[in-house]
């Protein structure tokens, strides 16, 4: 039983890949049903549980859905960037987590890809990415607010920024950078950051973003980069001293 179950495993695997690839490829199309367990036992030539576990792998990438009832059976799901996001931060997590990456190249890239948001969001932001953004900024003026509290409020704060971009693809790409990247430089520099700055900062950032001044957006954002990069340094510096 032990030598085969690895065995069955890589059909499940092998199945649930020529499966997606069908659906990417567009072979399979948005709400068509998949052929039965049986009939794609008999198709692939492997037993129903393989084929049960290669769904089980679809399912998990929220690539099909299953309904039961006689008009039931295995579909394919139409996923959105949202259904996406989470998928996008985990694996940009880990990433960052298994790879050793520096808090310079996180930063660098994370705020590059921002950047690059700055002159669309000042084009297309609507009232409510506004409202999102000097909302946060009330948030992280109160008094007493925890570093936790601070850093999930940055986080929605420049979430906001790059929805305003009005470009789904880039707040699926920048899902990643924001949400897996900002706290790890929050955890970084909580301790030496000046809140009363950094509120400074993102009331400047949403300032110019409501005149649509997608160039000044910019600036700031590099003052921003700027000065978390030095209170990195700085953090990073008295760790090695007290070491």
């Amino acid at each position: 039983m032990s030598d085969r179950k690895p065995e069955t495993q890589d059909l499940s695997a092998q199945i649930a890949n020529d499966i997606r690839d069908a659906i990417i490829a567009g072979d399979l199309i948005v709400d068509q049903r998949l052929p039965s367990e049986s009939e794609m036992a008999d198709q692939f030539s492997v037993s129903r549980p393989t084929v049960r576990e290669a769904l089980k792998r679809l399912a998990a990438q929220n690539l099909i859905r299953t309904q039961r009832g006689a008009t039931g059976g295995a579909f394919v799901n139409r996923m959105s960037f949202e259904d996406a996001y989470g998928q996008q931060i985990t694996t940009s997590t880990l990433l960052l987590s298994m790879n050793s990456v520096s808090f310079e190249t996180a930063c660098e890239a994370r705020y590059a890809l921002e950047r690059a948001c700055a002159p669309l969001s000042a084009e297309r932001r609507s009232a409510d990415h506004l409202a999102t953004m000097r909302a946060e900024i009330v948030r992280q003026s109160q008094p007493g607010l925890t570093d936790e509290s601070f850093c999930a409020s940055d986080v929605a704060f420049h979430r906001a920024l790059v929805d305003g971009a009005g470009n789904p693809v880039l707040s699926y790409q920048l899902a990643g950078a924001v949400e897996a990247m900002q706290p790890l430089m929050n955890m970084i520099t909580f301790t030496t950051r000046d809140r009363n700055r950094i509120v400074g900062l993102h009331t400047e950032i949403a300032d110019a973003l409501e005149q649509r001044d997608g160039q000044r957006a910019d600036e700031v954002l590099d003052q921003l980069s700027c000065y978390t990069r030095t209170l990195a340094r700085e953090a990073l510096d008295r760790r090695r001293k007290s070491t």
